[in-house]
């Protein structure tokens, strides 16, 4: 949820030609704005999806009257948070994607466009109070992408299933490295900056011990995220470090398709984290989990584990 109100408080000093602390939210700190946020982060969070998937984002057209007056649709703060989205105007009259969406989409959709190849299992609707031409209504939709389906449960044993690494069913994206070399702060500092990186929606983030100029032992603090977040995360480098520079690397990666499904064990409900692809495939309990269990029941956590293995073959 900071993580979001950051992206907002950026996009606004930006509209505004200001710092972040002068920042004053009007519309996006109204109780129902600050509900939506919340209960959007609290709802992902219980879904856990491994990919959230969004078609470009139809922003309306006109003008549109706000606490700063009227302004033009996107509003400059909705404009700055859509950067490098597919957006697009249409000829209804009115704002359709505020800055609390905008941000909500950079923080959370890992990509734009038509809707994917799945196996749709739910359907959900929320609809607007303003009447125009067309339906104004928001769709989402939870299910299994096809790929998943199709070889992520053994493929290797279907001939016609199975996927190899020349495979285009087999799973890859694009991410971008964004690093820096440090030897001038402290390690509160150092920890301090990592737990903002992940706060922003890092893909990962970590540290490797290096030597720098002078003989002085230092660190360089390494950040995997995606394009769309580039900007933002490079801000929190230059933010929350001494750095005077940042490097960038982009990749392209090859993945495993990740899920995550609720055991009901003898010990009570515990995630099971399952990777699959590439004609692999493995399970992992979560760890969390797992220590709150040893610590209720007093347990080693290779015990539990060990006993969780022999439910699993019951």
């Amino acid at each position: 949820m900071l993580a979001v109100y950051t992206l907002i408080a950026e996009a606004e000093s930006q509209a505004h030609d200001s710092s972040i602390t002068q920042i004053h939210f009007h519309e996006v700190g109204a109780m129902d704005a600050v509900a939506d946020i919340a209960a959007v982060c609290l709802l992902i969070h219980e879904l856990a999806p491994d990919i959230i998937a969004a078609s470009p984002v139809r922003v309306g057209s006109g003008q549109v009257r706000c606490a700063h007056g009227i302004l033009p649709v996107p509003a400059p703060a909705t404009a700055h948070l859509l950067r490098g989205i597919p957006s697009y105007g249409d000829q209804v009259r009115g704002e359709l994607c505020t800055p609390t969406g905008a941000a909500l989409l950079r923080h959370f959709a890992q990509f734009f466009g038509p809707q994917p190849l799945m196996r749709v299992e739910k359907i959900g609707y929320g609809m607007g109070d303003k009447d125009f031409p067309q339906a104004n209504c928001l769709r989402a939709m939870l299910g299994e992408d096809a790929v998943s389906f199709n070889c992520g449960t053994g493929c290797a044993d279907n001939a016609a299933m199975s996927c190899s690494p020349a495979s285009d069913s087999c799973p890859r994206d694009a991410a971008v490295e964004l690093s820096c070399n440090l030897d001038d702060m402290t390690p509160e500092e150092i920890g301090f900056a990592v737990e903002r990186l992940w706060e922003a929606g890092a893909l990962d983030v970590y540290t490797v011990g290096i030597g720098m100029k002078k003989n002085r032992p230092g660190v360089m603090l390494c950040c995997l995220c995606r394009e769309e977040q580039r900007e933002a995360l490079t801000r929190l480098f230059f933010l929350h470090t001494t750095t005077l520079g940042i490097r960038e690397t982009e990749h392209q990666r090859s993945i495993l398709h990740r899920s995550v499904a609720v055991q009901e064990t003898p010990f009570g409900k515990v995630r099971l984290k399952t990777s699959s692809g590439w004609q692999i495939q493995r399970q992992k309990w979560e760890y969390d989990d797992l220590v709150n269990i040893a610590r209720l029941k007093k347990m080693a956590l290779p015990q539990l584990l060990e006993l969780l293995e022999q439910f699993q073959k019951l």
